[in-house]
């Protein structure tokens, strides 16, 4: 499907900037977030954008101050709301935060670790009127703090991390099957319904697909830039990919035909290690294929391109690379989540 392709007489497909800078909703899932919540709230509030800009954050059951953190937020500014989210789950809380939106012609999904670039909304605004498209979005660069989030930052922006997703390496724009959280047009929300509630992961993909089967357009811009905080530690880390891993395969098994040979290297990389580790016991040369994935992992996490490594954070590569490639080949292959039970998944 190309840019050029709208159906000129829905209101989903009409210019946004024909009256000026249409109004425009940020919801943001928050759960546990007293680190970067603040942060993520502030780059929101001081966007370069001529128009309206409105804010819920869906607080979900946090163990932390958040939630004191966020009603500091909103007392002090009004263009912040809050709303309850008591599952804490991701797609209940988008969904929360968009039914109290006010009328906005554009809805903008932030996650309470993300910040976003001063242009941002500005910039998406404008791609959403040049092109056309349902959603638009671009890069999820990640930034870490400590050592260990540096590393793990330079393993989901790297190829021998994450593969050849444009959100997560780059790429010219274009159209794309998912983007990274998604700047929408308020009209194709309303029309599908908003997140699938049952993806208590994927709900994104899950949505953008929806949204293409619609005869909408997914739509991928490098200059829209949202800086992501990694998870703080390798059991963090194991967890996350897993669940990646684990609703990827949920998706593959709702919708058939979506599964390709990317999102299949992480259960084979993980099937082909063990049975080299296990088989070598019983005729050596086996163990040559764990080992030559390690090497590679190794070499190619030490070399990896990014200027902001220290020697000591390349020194995680060799950890956070298999982290993330078993956990999530372990979740894929071990997925038992039914759509009638995700709400245990």
């Amino acid at each position: 499907m190309s840019s050029e392709h709208t159906h000129s007489e829905d209101p989903a497909d009409l210019p946004l900037t024909r009256e000026g800078a249409p109004a425009v909703g940020v919801v943001m899932p928050i759960l546990n977030e007293e680190r970067h919540l603040e942060e993520a709230v502030g780059a929101v509030l001081g966007q370069d954008y001529d128009g309206p800009i409105q804010l819920v954050l869906a607080l979900g059951p946090s163990r932390d101050r958040t939630d004191e953190i966020a009603a500091r937020l909103v007392a002090a500014d009004a263009r912040v709301r809050t709303v309850p989210n008591p599952s804490g789950r991701t797609p209940e809380a988008l969904n929360a935060a968009i039914a109290a939106l006010g009328p906005v012609g554009v809805v903008v999904r932030v996650d309470g670790h993300g910040v976003l670039d001063p242009g941002y909304v500005r910039t998406a605004v404008e791609v959403l009127d040049h092109t056309g498209a349902a959603n638009v979005g671009g890069l999820m660069d990640a930034e870490g703090v400590t050592s260990f989030e540096r590393a793990v930052a330079a393993a989901m922006t790297s190829r021998l991390g994450v593969g050849a997703s444009r959100f997560h390496t780059g790429g010219d724009p274009g159209a794309a099957d998912t983007v990274y959280l998604g700047v929408f047009r308020s009209e194709w929300l309303r029309r599908l319904g908003g997140y699938d509630p049952r993806f208590v992961r994927a709900q994104d993909w899950e949505l953008n697909h929806r949204i293409r089967e619609a005869g909408g357009l997914i739509w991928f811009d490098p200059r829209l830039r949202v800086a992501y905080r990694p998870r703080p530690s390798l059991a963090a880390l194991a967890r996350q990919y897993r669940d990646y891993g684990r609703w990827r395969r949920v998706v593959a098994r709702t919708h058939r035909g979506t599964i390709n040979l990317r999102y299949l290297a992480p259960p084979a990389a993980l099937l082909g290690f063990a049975a080299g580790v296990v088989g070598g016991f019983l005729w050596w040369p086996l163990w040559l294929a764990p080992a030559a994935y390690l090497v590679l992992v190794t070499a190619g996490g030490l070399t990896v391109r990014d200027p902001r490594l220290r020697l000591i954070d390349r020194l995680w590569m060799p950890v956070v690379l298999p982290t993330m490639h078993f956990s999530w080949g372990w979740g894929f292959l071990t997925s038992r989540v039914r759509l009638g039970e995700a709400g245990t998944g």
